[in-house]
């Protein structure tokens, strides 16, 4: 689709951040050649934002950038940048110029300053370098040397005056006050630059329930949409990325009536021909309930396709689960071996339910996964609120059918309340049950003195799936599902159901027995009702035929005694014989 006019001047008017979902957002980046502010206390990632504008402004948009650091040296912020990879070293040599402005901790005031002499050298070298953007990391340091509220204002009034003059595209980092975004670092005066901006970002670093989260708001964009809603971020290998707190839609996916097998043959038939592909799936039960053993299953046979498959697995190690699954038949060695299956073992990923799902997204990337199993999903809600914990699943669900991949959750049910588990202190559970497309749950059975596995399905969308509750039946040989057993109006299982099928097959033998004599003295009656039948059917013949001889003899004297007579009168000369009337 060819752009509008008025689209591509949007999208001329803004910079790209480069960061993985703050573009979004914002629906471009940040307003080209106006200034932007970053408000958040420490460790929300103020400078690493910063820094990876710059950078991506460098390597992908050729725009050259300056970043002057009020509270680092230039050399700690290239060496803190190195786990990212994005390689300042070579940057600072052509399209990346670090600047030092860190005031002298034995520094005496005496008398008035302002910054037009750093204002001025920073022009001589944007103009050297054809600089497009700029970053005041930390301004606020350098702000608090002035004496007082009205001499603040003036120099930043002068600093947002040279940025327009220049049409350099700004960032300015500042701290705040603990919670509060307003005061800037204590400096109550300073708030005002959150009115003379064009864009004001809050960057926010808290604990829940003891895990760290970090989330993003942007406050204000003038002459743009934006998300209003607060989005949470991680610091990862490639610096930011930030998800969406909402999705609005799917983008880029493509149904199919394609189906994909679930693993367990007589499942399939339930399901009316296995999964759809692309689709979601959640599996639930109590502890024990072969929620592993399912998800095991369906891994196997995506592999068997010669589909790539990864199995996140929360509970255990991954040695484990193959070692597990290999006592009821299912055997996923081999697929380690050839590389079609990667498992692996989440507790050594660390942090919060956001981590989880970048990491999971970046293992699936790397290994072209086609088929996702994540076992279980309930470990989420640990680490997270309910809000969260439902913005994480959502998003993971809406992913997977971007990318066309077929998803298989397990999750933790209480029985004894007939709900999902709950995570500690929340009112309700994480949403998965809605949106998965097929929900299968499993339960015990108690009956006899032992409990049994049964299967049920509680939806698929777009199938004709069964109602029917099955025995399912793990074992050596591998994982089935039974008919269903009705008796009284209630469903057996297990010894109940093979103590009734005996008392039937027993009750069956003695009437067959009951039944022989009877079927004995039938038989022969039969047979001599078959003998009397054959010997009148001889008699009837022997009848016909003694009667069919005395007519043929009978018609042949007549003739002779016509013809006799016939003779006679012509020897006599008589008239000839009139015709008997009839």
């Amino acid at each position: 689709m060819k752009s509008t006019p008025a689209a591509a001047i949007i999208l001329s008017s803004k910079a790209p951040t480069g960061i993985s979902g703050f573009d979004e957002i914002t629906g471009g980046g940040l307003p080209r050649g106006r200034t932007t502010l970053l408000v958040g206390g420490p460790g929300s990632g103020k400078t690493i934002f910063a820094l990876q504008f710059l950078v991506h402004g460098a390597k992908g948009c050729r725009e050259p950038g300056i970043f002057i650091a009020f509270e680092e040296t230039a050399e700690r912020i290239v060496a803190n940048a190195e786990s990212f990879g994005w390689n300042l070293k070579t940057l600072r040599r052509k399209k990346l110029f670090l600047v030092d402005a860190q005031p002298s901790a034995d520094l005496v005031q005496s008398g008035t300053f302002d910054i037009c002499g750093m204002l001025a050298a920073l022009a001589a070298q944007a103009r050297e370098m054809g600089a497009k953007r700029i970053v005041f990391d930390a301004l606020d340091i350098v702000m608090a040397l002035l004496p007082d509220a009205a001499t603040r204002r003036r120099e930043i009034y002068r600093l947002h005056e040279w940025l327009l003059a220049n049409e350099l595209t700004a960032v300015i980092t500042s701290k705040a006050g603990g919670d509060d975004a307003t005061t800037m670092g204590g400096l109550e005066s300073f708030g005002f630059m959150q009115f003379m901006v064009d864009c004001a970002v809050i960057l926010s670093h808290g604990v829940v329930t003891g895990v760290s989260q970090r989330n993003l708001r942007v406050q204000k964009y003038r002459g743009s949409s934006f998300d209003e809603n607060e989005s949470p971020f991680l610091i990862g290998a490639s610096g930011i990325e930030v998800a969406l707190a909402r999705t609005l839609g799917r983008l880029n996916v493509r149904l199919t009536n394609e189906r994909v097998s679930s693993g367990v043959k007589r499942l399939d038939t339930m399901l009316g021909g296995g999964y759809y592909r692309g689709a979601s799936v959640l599996i639930t039960g109590s502890p024990g309930t072969a929620k592993t053993t399912l998800s095991g299953a369906f891994a196997e046979a995506a592999c068997l396709r010669g589909e790539r498959t990864l199995f996140v697995s929360f509970d255990s190690d991954y040695t484990e689960v193959v070692r597990n699954l290999a006592s009821v038949g299912i055997r996923l060695e081999r697929f380690l071996k050839n590389g079609c299956l990667r498992m692996v073992s989440a507790r050594t990923i660390t942090g919060s339910a956001e981590t989880y799902l970048v990491r999971i997204k970046s293992l699936a990337a790397e290994h072209k996964t086609r088929c996702l199993v994540i076992d279980p999903i309930s470990t989420w809600s640990t680490s997270v609120n309910d809000v969260a914990a439902n913005n994480v699943t959502e998003r993971l669900t809406d992913w997977s059918k971007s990318e066309d991949i077929t998803l298989v959750c397990t999750r933790l049910f209480d029985e004894m309340f007939g709900q999902l588990e709950r995570s500690p202190g929340s009112t309700s559970p994480m949403e998965i049950s809605t949106l998965a497309d097929t929900w299968i749950h499993l339960n015990y059975l108690v009956q006899a003195g032992e409990r049994n596995r049964g299967l049920s399905i509680i939806k698929s969308r777009g199938t004709a799936h069964s109602n029917q509750v099955r025995e399912l039946i793990l074992s050596d040989a591998g994982v089935t599902l039974s008919d269903t057993y009705t008796a009284g109006g209630e469903v057996l299982m297990g010894t109940l159901r093979y103590e009734k099928e005996s008392a039937e097959r027993v009750a069956k033998e003695v009437a067959e027995v009951a039944a022989k004599p009877k079927r004995v003295r039938l038989d022969a009656e039969e047979a001599e009702l078959e003998v009397r039948v054959k010997s009148l059917q001889t008699e009837l013949v022997a009848k016909q035929v003694e009667k069919a001889l005395l007519l043929r003899t009978t018609e042949g004297h007549e003739r002779e005694l016509s013809r006799g007579r016939s003779r006679m009168r012509e020897l006599r000369g008589a008239d000839a014989a009139k015709p008997e009337p009839k």
